[in-house]
């Protein structure tokens, strides 16, 4: 029983997005082997030391703790299993018939009835709940694990007496019924908020990943900022670290005579060649104006929150003039910075054509071979001349460039769409409508400096 304590416990962590693994989990077990579930403020350090790793986690992890185990600790003389015991010693023989509603309303014994809530809330199978709208099934599924059918049957029964002391009794069970309801309800809950809570973030966070950009209302921008948050995260684990790739069989001669001098020449040490990556470049150029600037918005949101991995990153924005926006986003806070950028930067009429221009005036000297130019815009220029030229000369001296374009492929190259003259010079051109494809997109680009 102590071991399902402790696997339900990390379960409820898993289902809150905290990443715990099969070895942590074993060493939980030999850590709560040693010290018992006696002291909890033990227990909790220990446990947050093993299975926590992050800030966020440990927040999460003491929030966890505090509902798992915040059941009302059972004297020692019961006989019942608890997250406090370490073994099941003392526990009640199967065979015994374990008391019902009707007995539990009328022995009114807490223990008992904490014992039975416990018990009915294991056979509904409550650690599977993951939505808010499956609490009134699982409180129904556990009152007739615990005999509702017999109590209401004995409530019928007093009001078919229909004597004064038969309506009594009735009215003494409907509320004890109701009292062992909110009762089931109140542990239901608890197990929500313990494993169903995260699930929910977790879905919820699902369908908005999905949802187009465009069609976001400010009451998603909140949740917007955690989902892109975790995605930076899951990105900065997957690219942060630099690590040197080893070409064995191609053998790196010169190193190898050197390194082997001392030996006579004698080639104890062999070194390889290698091959190492480049620290990631990006040059974004975005085009703010009112059609796709909440693109724009969450596309830099994910850039900026990967700090860790791309530390050089230069931000551009235009409508009608190209101006340099990186100061304004890292002095400021970045929902305040990227209004104000919106809001001056993109009140222009959109001209390709002319932000080209100041890209090459103003900006061409930060495009190198180590450098992913990555425009983000639908090319449409207001039938202006686009500066193909200009492009075609940017898309060269980079290492990749990336086009991310908000319209439909359908649309490229209808009315004042430049997208198909620009297509050609470019390694990628992505249709972008989710937070998703943003995702996609920085893995990508940050794949191609491996």
């Amino acid at each position: 029983m102590a071991e399902q304590v402790l696997t339900d416990f990390i379960r409820a962590l898993r289902s809150a997005d905290v990443r715990v693994s099969t070895g942590e989990a074993i060493d939980a077990a030999r850590a709560v082997s040693l010290i018992g579930y006696q002291d909890r403020t033990e227990l909790a350090d220990t446990l947050r030391c093993v299975l926590a790793k992050s800030p966020d986690e440990k927040a999460t992890h003491d929030r966890l703790f505090d509902l798992y185990f915040s059941r009302r600790p059972l004297p020692e003389s019961s006989s019942s299993p608890s997250p406090e015991a370490s073994d099941n010693e003392g526990a009640p023989d199967a065979s015994e018939q374990a008391p019902d509603l009707l007995d539990l309303a009328a022995e009114g014994d807490e223990t008992q009835i904490a014992i039975a809530l416990e018990k009915a809330g294991q056979e509904a199978g409550i650690t599977d709940i993951q939505f808010s709208t499956q609490i009134a099934y699982y409180t129904q599924q556990m009152l007739k694990s615990m005999g509702l059918d017999r109590m209401e049957a004995a409530m019928m029964d007093a009001f078919r007496e229909r004597t004064r002391e038969g309506e009594a009794r009735a009215e003494d069970l409907i509320e004890a019924r109701k009292d062992m309801f909110m009762r089931a309800r109140q542990h239901v809950q608890q197990a929500f908020e313990t494993y169903g809570a995260g699930a929910t973030e977790i879905f919820r966070e699902e369908i908005l990943s999905d949802k187009k950009i465009t069609q976001l209302d400010r009451r998603d921008l909140a949740r917007m900022k955690t989902l892109v948050d975790k995605m930076a995260k899951r990105l900065a684990i997957k690219h942060s670290r630099r690590r040197s790739r080893t070409n064995r069989g191609q053998l790196d001669v010169r190193r190898t005579l050197r390194a082997n001098a001392g030996l006579d020449g004698v080639p104890f040490s062999l070194s390889w060649k290698q091959t190492r990556r480049d620290r990631p470049k990006i040059v974004a150029v975005c085009d703010v104006s009112g059609s796709v600037a909440q693109v724009v918005r969450f596309f830099l949101m994910l850039v900026y929150s990967l700090n860790d991995v791309v530390q050089d990153i230069e931000s551009l924005a235009f409508s009608g003039r190209l101006q340099d926006i990186g100061p304004i986003l890292e002095a400021e806070d970045f929902t305040s910075a990227m209004d104000r950028v919106i809001n001056t930067v993109g009140m222009s009429s959109t001209d390709y054509g002319q932000s080209l221009s100041d890209l090459k005036t103003d900006h061409f000297q930060t495009i190198d071979r180590r450098t992913t130019l990555i425009m983000l815009g639908d090319g449409r220029s207001n039938y202006g001349d686009p500066r193909v030229d200009i492009f075609r000369e940017a898309a060269a001296r980079a290492k990749r460039t990336i086009w991310l374009c908000p319209e439909a492929p359908s649309q490229w190259g209808s009315g004042d769409s430049e997208m198909l003259r620009y297509r050609p010079y470019c390694d990628r051109l992505v249709h972008v409508t989710t937070i998703k494809d943003l995702e996609r997109v920085m893995d990508e680009v940050l794949a191609s400096y491996s």
